[in-house]
């Protein structure tokens, strides 16, 4: 299927997406560079609370651990929607099986 079609289809309501989940958090771990994001993060937060700012290094950490599970929460909606709007990356999901494309009947 083209993209094209796919996002005919698609704005239509005759195609059901499925996303892999696993495979998208993998995806948007790795084009968003989250561990180089938090690593740094976490360790800083470590720090703060050894140094005695406990509630500022808490805070820290906790907030990190919170974007991590926001990326892994929106990663399907984020491959649906980049999908849709660029036909290499839909090319790219395709072919590493993140998007499952399934023709609903008529």
């Amino acid at each position: 299927m083209t993209h094209a079609e796919f996002v005919r289809g698609y704005r239509e309501g005759r195609l059901q997406v499925r996303v892999e989940r696993q495979a998208a958090i993998r995806v948007m771990a790795a084009r968003s560079l989250l561990p180089l994001v938090l690593l740094p993060l976490l360790g800083l937060g470590v720090a703060l609370a050894l140094m005695g700012m406990l509630v500022a290094g808490i805070a820290l950490f906790v907030a990190a651990l919170g974007l991590r599970a926001l990326v892994r929460a929106s990663s399907q909606g984020f491959i649906v929607a980049r999908a849709l709007q660029d036909p290499a990356f839909y090319d790219e999901m395709l072919a590493k099986e993140v998007l499952e494309i399934t023709i609903l009947a008529a």
